[in-house]
Parts: C-alpha cells; structure tokens; sequence
C-alpha cells in the first residue's frame, strides 16, 4: 500500500525560495525598424569602405572604367559590406532588415532624383518667362518675332481645363460603375470586361484619337473640336480609373458589407452607404492618376484639333486650344523667344496639375475609417 505524503519533491525549490526570487534583468527588445547613431557610423563607414576597396580594385588592379560600372560595383560592395557589419553588431535578422531599407531607400531616390530635375528644370525655364498676363491674354497679336512675354495663353488654358472636364465626367461614372461590378456584383463577364480594361491600359493616346477621328469625325461628319478631343482623353484616362477603383474597393473590409447586409439593407444601399463612403479617399486618388494620365496627352490634341491662337470657351464649336498643343507648336519654332513661351505653357500646365491634385485631396478628405479612430483616441485622451 502506498502512503501519500506531502514531502516535496528532492529538486523542487521551496516555497520560501520561490517567493524570495527575484526576476531578472529583462533583455532588450530588438528593433528593427528603428534608425540609430550607431546605424549611421556603420551606413558611412560601410559606404566609405567600399569607395576605397572599389577604388583599389576598380581602378588600380583591373583594367576596366567607366563610371557607371564603377557605381555599379562600389554599390553591390557596399550592401555586401554593410550587412557583414550589421550582422557583427546586432544579428543576422537585423542585418537582413537594414540591407532591405537601403535597398528600398536607394530605388526611390533613383525615381525621385530624375522626376525632381524634370520638374525642377522646367520650373526654372518657366519662371524666367513667366508674367501674370499669360493668364489674362491671347496670341492674337503676336507674331514668331515676339518676346516670350508678350502674349498670353488663357485660350490655351481654358480648353485643357475643358476637354479633361468633358474626360473626367464622362469616365469618371462610368470607370466606378465598372469597378463596383467587377468587385461587388461579378458574374460571367467580370472576366472578359477585366481583360477589355487591361488591354486598354496599355492602349497609345495616337491610337485614341485615331478611334475617335474614325468613328465619330469620319462617319458621323462631326467637326474636330474640343469635344473630340474630350472623347478621346475619355478613351485614355477610363482604364485608369476603373483599376485603380478597382484596387481600391478590394480594401473595403469584408465584414462591413457582411454587417450591413445581416442588417438588413439591399445590396444597392450597402453599396451607396457603406462601401462608396469608405473607399472614398481612395476614389479621388483613381480619380487624381486617371486625370493626370490625359492632362498632358498631346497626339489626340494634334489628330482631332487644328488649335487656335484665339480665345473659344465653346468646346462644341470649331477649333480649340490646348496647353500641349500650345507646348509642341512652340517648342518647334526656330526662334528663341518662342521656346521660352513653350517652357512658360509647360511651368503653368505643372502648376494647374498640382492645384487640381490639391483641390481633390482638400475635397476628398480623410478616411471614414480614419476619422473615427482620431475620434476614438479623443475620447480615450485625459480630460
């Protein structure tokens, strides 16, 4: 027969023992993602290092040159030295998070260097041209011996801000519509109609206005104005809209509509209430690219508009000018002084894109989702 007793096991600690233990120092957290002094002495000496030894071998032990191989070389150098020397100080898991944040950092600096002396360059020749009464005047009464301020090219303005206007209402709605039914409806053709707006993503704007300049100049005997030119820009910026609404109404979370519709609401008025409102923000942005997909389009301007030098507000009757045409005609005048007029058309074209893309986000403002947790952490916050 076997005796229960209450004897504690021989290598179990005593309870006194228990009590009077004390945890130790806790050890440190790792985090990756934080940039440290520490990370900026090994980024620079890794980078200095692997200049020299580039150097060394680049250019005094091989034969070869060039300074795009030099580059080429010096930077796989530097990533292979910086993440021997991370992975020394904190770990291989580190070393792989550092390497990937300069790898990132690196291409885009790469997109944003060549897209800044664009814009910075252009600004630059624009500005030296620029006045006031390019927004106030015509080029009625200049001639190719004109300086490059005289004149203006209102005309110009009003018909782009017009003819992506007519764009933007007409693929606008329909560019939603086929989102929300290739995303919330589906069916049979949800497959041929997404492959319809692949293929139209990658159609050329020449090949637009050609479409346009067959179907409704040619044979229904329409006049080339800015209303073609509207269609045409129509063709091109619809794509846009409807993948990147697309893409955009994917991220409305599934548990909304499920919610909405245990509630009892049709699919329509989910639609309307719940899932448009959410996708909001993201919307305006299809809508943004899609706009800045046609603002510069200048070939569907060349086939289905002469253009004029005179002011037209009416995009349905006759000739209509836009700034990419304004920029292609006088780019290639031999005289000086009208190249300037067509870096001055092209600074303000940069400067109407940039207040139409700020005008949309003031418009679209901040996320539903987002707002209410602002709200949320409102109320948490101490009185």
């Amino acid at each position: 027969m076997v005796v229960a007793t209450d004897t504690p096991a021989p290598d179990a600690p005593a309870p006194d023992e228990v009590r009077s233990a004390k945890p130790g120092p806790a050890e440190p957290r790792l985090r990756i993602r934080r940039f440290e002094a520490a990370d900026v002495g090994a980024l620079a000496g890794s980078a200095i290092s692997a200049f020299c030894l580039m150097w060394l071998v680049y250019v005094r032990l091989t034969p070869l040159s060039g300074g795009v191989g030099f580059a080429i070389c010096w930077y796989a150098t530097f990533i292979v030295t910086y993440w021997l020397v991370v992975r020394e100080q904190r770990g291989a898991l580190a070393a792989k998070d550092k390497v990937a944040g300069v790898v990132v950092a690196t291409a885009g600096i790469g997109c944003l260097v060549p897209l800044t002396l664009v814009i910075g360059y252009t600004v630059w020749k624009g500005w030296q041209t620029f006045r006031l009464s390019f927004f106030t005047e015509t080029q009625e009464f200049t001639g190719p011996l004109s300086d490059a301020t005289d004149g203006g090219a209102i005309h110009a303005v009003v018909g782009t801000l017009e003819q992506v206007a007519i764009a933007t209402v007409l693929s606008v709605p329909l560019g939603v519509a086929t989102a929300l039914f290739l995303n919330e409806i589906r069916g049979r053709f949800a497959r041929p109609v997404r492959i319809v707006v692949d293929a139209m993503s990658a159609t050329p704007s020449i090949l637009a206005g050609l479409f346009i300049y067959a179907v409704i100049v040619l044979q229904l005997d329409w006049r080339r104005d800015g209303l073609a030119v509207g269609l045409a820009l129509t063709v091109l910026m619809l794509p846009t809209v409807t993948r990147t609404a697309e893409v955009v109404l994917r991220l409305v979370p599934g548990g909304l509509r499920e919610g909405a519709l245990a509630l009892g609401g049709t699919e329509w008025r989910v639609t309307r209430q719940v899932v448009l409102p959410t996708a909001r923000t993201g919307l305006v942005t299809a809508i943004l690219l899609g706009i800045a997909r046609v603002v510069g389009e200048t070939a569907p301007l060349i086939v289905l508009n002469a253009g004029a030098f005179v002011m037209n507000a009416n995009p349905f009757a006759g000739n209509q000018e836009g700034l990419p045409l304004f920029i292609y005609r006088y780019i290639n005048f031999p005289q000086p002084a009208r190249k300037d007029a067509a870096w001055t058309a092209a600074f303000v074209l940069i400067m109407i894109v940039l207040v139409l893309f700020t005008a949309a986000r003031l418009i679209g403002g901040r996320a539903p989702v987002a707002r209410r947790a602002v709200v949320r952490r409102k109320q948490k916050e101490p009185a």
